[in-house]
């Protein structure tokens, strides 16, 4: 902070100088136990992007194609077991989207202690994506990450989570996986597929082609593909921002699950570790 002051101070003294002139203030700044953001709020993609993030230690594949990947991440202390956060990225389930914008995310998670494996899976455009081969990959990419070997890593301490179209993912692989998961975290996922397939911002105009036609068409397995349907094993809390018109979520989707939403937040608050939902995050990582 004393930079920032010193920077202003610099401003303003050469502003006197040369006449009145607007001054662009520094970005507020919030210091955490993962490291020093900028603050935000409501943050859009683009500023997700934006954002430092380190090279994941390791990249492992899960599976024969290009795209059965994960990265896996570690904090700097190894003594000791860290425990691991399994995480699938959204992005309307399509393949313009890739885990590359979870990096920040995994960085200040890795600096707050945990290991992160960031999966990578076939999505709408790739061959073999789309429904059920994404949900196959990602239940593949967690059964492999629980069954590798590494001192650094607690598999006994395993929180599964996702985002928006990941989020949706992450919960249906919940019950699938070889391993049973105790906690699993959905950040704005998307929950009753049917009704946000009739929605008509770009990520609910996308289902269909996820789906491979309307509902109409395939009743069934947008049955198999609704969260209304599934049936979840462990604790499940679901997260929202209130702010959030990609998915909205107004009141609880999941009656028998825990639900919170946060104040101000937007739909990619979730992966920004300067603001108040990736607080929230992190404290129900650090609690369950």
């Amino acid at each position: 902070m004393r930079v920032w002051a010193l920077l202003i101070g610099l401003i303003v003294i050469s502003g006197c100088q040369i006449g009145p002139s607007p001054v662009s203030q520094p970005p507020q700044l919030v210091e955490t136990d993962w490291g020093i953001y900028p603050f935000a709020e409501n943050v859009s993609f683009s500023q997700v992007l934006q954002l430092d993030y380190r090279e994941a230690d390791k990249t492992l594949s899960y599976g024969s194609d290009p795209l059965q990947f994960g990265k896996l991440w570690l904090p700097a202390d190894t003594r000791v077991a860290a425990p691991l956060v399994i995480f699938i990225h959204g992005g309307c389930w399509l393949s313009d989207y890739d885990l590359s914008h979870s990096y920040a995310m995994a960085t200040a998670l890795a600096r707050a202690g945990f290991a992160v494996w960031s999966v990578e899976y076939r999505r709408t455009g790739d061959p073999g994506g789309g429904w059920p081969g994404s949900l196959h990959d990602v239940v593949q990419a967690i059964n492999y990450i629980q069954l590798q070997d590494n001192d650094a890593v607690d598999l006994q301490s395993v929180t599964l989570t996702g985002h928006s179209a990941g989020g949706h993912l992450a919960m249906l692989a919940e019950p699938q996986v070889a391993r049973p998961i105790t906690n699993t975290l959905g950040l704005a996922p998307i929950i009753d597929i049917e009704t946000y397939g009739q929605g008509q911002n770009s990520c609910q105009r996308a289902t269909h082609s996820f789906m491979g036609g309307t509902h109409a068409q395939r009743t069934a397995e947008y049955a198999r593909a609704n969260l209304l349907n599934a049936k979840l094993r462990g604790d499940v809390n679901i997260l929202s921002g209130e702010l959030d018109t990609i998915v909205p979520l107004p009141a609880n989707p999941l009656t028998d699950k825990a639900f919170r939403q946060v104040p101000g937040a937007g739909h990619f608050d979730w992966l920004h570790p300067g603001t108040p939902a990736f607080a929230v995050f992190i404290e129900l990582l650090k609690n369950k």
